[in-house]
């Protein structure tokens, strides 16, 4: 499998990329083609990264392109980790640095948790790419990503891409209860897992409370920065939520099962479509993976990750998953354990037991 560098070191709109040039770095593919998966990993998240990226293969019936922004001196272990797949026929991926508009390149890169914000400046770097899904490091999948793709055929005219609500109840809520800035409706919403439709971002004129004016996707964002900087504390995600408070229309929001995270159980179960249908992805924020405080998601994680992509190896994930998962009841999260099993054993035995189709 060849491997696709990116060549941007430098914007777009610096170097006057056409979309012919992003044809030939193997960017511009018609949405038909393929699905296009994207994550941001700095620091020590290569193997939460590459854990990812296996649970998200794992299920996948369309050809997927990963692309992976990472800090230069991950680009060989990326390399190395991932050119071991190539016989996954619908797998490739390509490999970029992380880069920032040079005229604020540090206040982007200190924002919140380094390297965050560049999920930013996906729609404006990636300008060949029609809709992507973006998802944080710490992300599995538990079912196919083509049924969150398919999502994007649920759009109106108006949605330019979906996020699930930050809480679903008010009382344990961040935003409704801390907020110092705009969010969007109760609760907020939560861009660990955000799916786009790129074409609408940079098309859109966004209203905003700064000009009257209504600003494009690459003019809006620092002066939100400017004059939010001081009152936002998630850094990004804030910064699209305000942008959401002032164009409601254009978000398209989806069920809590689509981003599960600690917030839904450490208080009590409080997702309802996982209570029925299971966790579709599971997102390990507050580095649950990799302590002790919850232990449900940490045996999720330490299966995925112990998994090879072999049949018979996913075919044997579930007994011992369950087994783990039962010495976690003494947890909130724990307690409610089959929901963390439930569309996971579903997604086994529907491309395992049963020959894919492709949709």
């Amino acid at each position: 499998m060849p491997w696709e560098v990116c060549l941007l070191g430098c914007w777009p709109w610096e170097t006057g990329e056409s979309a012919d040039m992003l044809d030939w770095y193997g960017l511009k593919t018609r949405p038909t083609e393929k699905m296009h998966l994207a994550v941001v990993a700095c620091g020590d998240r290569l193997e939460e990264t590459v854990t990812m990226l296996k649970s998200a293969l794992i299920f996948s019936i369309k050809p997927l392109h990963v692309h992976i922004f990472a800090e230069d001196q991950l680009h060989d272990s990326f390399k190395d980790r991932l050119d071991s797949w190539s016989f996954l026929q619908r797998f490739n991926y390509s490999l970029y640095p992380i880069t920032f508009p040079s005229d604020s390149a540090m206040e982007w890169k200190k924002l919140f948790k380094p390297c965050a914000s560049q999920r930013l400046f996906l729609p404006l770097i990636l300008k060949g790419v029609d809709s992507l899904l973006y998802v944080d490091t710490d992300v599995l999948f538990l079912r196919p990503v083509d049924d969150i793709w398919s999502l994007l055929e649920r759009f109106n005219s108006t949605q330019i891409a979906a996020m699930a609500p930050e809480h679903e109840e008010p009382r344990v809520g961040w935003y409704n209860r801390f907020a110092r800035h705009p969010y969007y409706g109760r609760t907020g919403v939560n861009s660990g897992v955000m799916l786009m439709n790129m074409t609408r971002m940079r098309r859109k004129y966004f209203k905003n409370d700064m000009t009257t004016a209504r600003l494009q996707w690459g003019d809006i964002l620092m002066p939100l920065l400017k004059k939010y900087k001081l009152n936002i504390t998630w850094g990004d995600q804030d910064l699209l939520n305000i942008m959401f408070y002032h164009n409601p229309e254009s978000l398209f929001v989806f069920p809590c099962q689509w981003n599960y995270r600690p917030d839904h159980c450490i208080y009590g179960s409080n997702c309802r479509e996982a209570e029925e249908e299971g966790v579709f992805i599971l997102h390990g924020n507050r580095g649950v993976y990799h302590d002790d405080k919850q232990p449900a998601f940490r045996a999720m994680y330490e299966a995925l990750r112990n998994c090879s992509l072999e049949d018979d190896s996913v075919r044997s994930l579930l007994k011992p998953l369950e087994l783990e998962l039962q010495k976690t009841v003494h947890t909130y999260c724990g307690k409610t354990y089959k929901i963390f099993i439930k569309q996971l054993a579903k997604s086994i035995r529907n491309r395992y037991d049963t020959p894919p189709k492709e949709r």
